[in-house]
């Protein structure tokens, strides 16, 4: 009978060394300036969502078409995420994150004509200059940390979507009430200006970028001094070629990754559109106490982003990384929303409807910064930026039609309420199926092996 060999226990990864070009205050600087980043790109996203109600009174439109504005939003914003994604490799990051939130200003202006027309090419702009914000700016990100260290920047990144929606619904809706809907647009476009002015006098690329680290290995003296990937334990690529596109696209944990993305996604296209309108008509509470229901649930997809991504990074650094901690996680996540979700239509006590809220529009957060996570373990740095490219065109396809499809869902309904049932059922089957396949899928450790991932 053969005897097979027990595979060697893991032990705790050592510490990552800097590399010399590493400045750590610059690198907690650029987080700094991410996170705003993101805070901004996500009150873009929300500020219709906001003012939904008095916009759909005063231009008298229907569900539908205010789904479809919505939807408009997404026509070119994979697209675009795609495309940028691809050309990033020869793209400075600094200079693609300046031209982003420049169109964001510019994008919040055609709000002033107040017209169906202006509006959908206002969301147009805006969503082809935010399709490629979260995966470029998690690449300038992936840029300054290293491997092992890339859980908590990730999450504090998305955490800065969170927030930006935490403190935009009920700054954004006091401009709303007392200035009119117009007023929340303007201020936005003036703070993505402010922001711009700022980012290009301190943005930068890192040490650990692709180009970075292609310098560092052409550097490298032929004795074998270990280049940047050596030093941080994962396998020298730059004296080799990175595997296709195609195949590092088609792997389990990329494969994996992006449904859990799909699925999350999926419910921040219904909560971004619809969740506010939802808290106005059918649980009856005001705009005001609307946006500080938007803001709990934003607080509690913060809370979790801060704890979850933070737990996977500490067992990865322990040697304890794996299915458990990347795969399990984010699928769990988006399960856990699809369950509150498909529970919400029969709730009837108000103190359990805003409970399965909570859940169903915050736990599914934590899908996203571990799905670049889990992506980029399998990835070589120089592939990075194409295939985080498309994995966020892929993985935010929900948001071109998910509004658009609730909307009708709800005019077409008996009533507005079994509309809503229809389309949180739906969004649960699918989030169901989505977090399943991701928890089965994703083999971070198997996948970096065979494809030379910095693991």
């Amino acid at each position: 009978m053969a005897v097979h060999p027990l595979p060697p226990r893991r032990t705790s990864a050592p510490e990552t060394p800097d590399p010399p070009a590493y400045d750590r205050r610059r690198a907690w600087l650029i987080l700094a300036m991410v996170v705003a980043f993101m805070m901004i790109n996500y009150a873009d996203k929300s500020v219709l969502g906001l003012a939904a109600v008095p916009l759909m009174d005063e231009l008298a439109i229907d569900k539908s078409t205010y789904g479809l504005i919505s939807s408009s939003f997404y026509v070119l914003f994979s697209v675009s995420g795609l495309v940028v994604g691809l050309l990033s490799a020869r793209w400075s990051t600094r200079t693609m994150l300046l031209v982003m939130a420049a169109l964001w200003a510019v994008a919040q202006l055609p709000a002033l004509v107040a017209t169906v027309p202006a509006l959908v090419a206002g969301r147009l702009l805006l969503g082809a200059a935010e399709g490629p914000a979260a995966s470029m700016s998690m690449h300038t990100l992936y840029g300054w940390f290293p491997p092992g260290r890339r859980g908590m920047p990730s999450a504090l990144q998305i955490g800065g979507a969170a927030l930006g929606t935490a403190v935009a619904a009920p700054v954004l809706t006091w401009f709303i009430v007392n200035l009119g809907w117009r007023s929340a647009f303007v201020a936005l476009a003036i703070i993505s200006a402010a922001w711009c002015l700022v980012w290009y006098a301190v943005g930068k690329d890192g040490p650990y970028s692709a180009a970075a680290q292609r310098s560092a290995a052409g550097a490298a003296p032929a004795s074998g001094t270990p280049g940047i990937g050596e030093r941080n334990g994962t396998r020298p690529t730059a004296d080799a070629p990175a595997p296709p596109l195609s195949r590092l696209l088609l792997s389990g944990t990329v494969v994996g990754s992006v449904l859990s993305a799909f699925g999350s996604h999926w419910a921040l296209a219904v909560s971004s559109a619809w969740l506010p309108v939802y808290l106005q008509t059918q649980l009856d509470l005001t705009a005001s106490t609307a946006s500080v229901a938007v803001s709990a649930v934003s607080v509690l997809s913060l809370l979790l982003l801060l704890s979850v991504p933070a737990l996977v990074d500490r067992r990865k650094r322990h040697g304890r990384a794996g299915r458990a901690a990347d795969g399990i996680a984010q699928g769990a996540a988006v399960l856990v929303s699809g369950a509150a979700l498909a529970l919400l239509p029969f709730a009837e006590q108000r103190a359990a409807q805003l409970a399965l809220v909570a859940v169903a529009f915050a736990a599914h957060a934590v899908a996203i910064p571990l799905h670049y996570v889990t992506t980029a373990a399998v990835v070589p740095a120089a592939r990075r930026g194409p295939v985080f490219g498309v994995v966020a065109a892929t993985g935010t396809l929900p948001g071109m039609f998910v509004p658009y499809l609730t909307g009708h869902l709800v005019d077409g309904a008996a009533s507005e309420a079994t509309g809503y049932a229809i389309a949180f059922l739906l969004s649960a089957a699918v989030m169901a199926v989505c977090g399943a396949v991701a928890m089965l899928a994703i083999r971070p450790d198997r996948d970096a092996r065979a494809l030379g991932g910095e693991g």
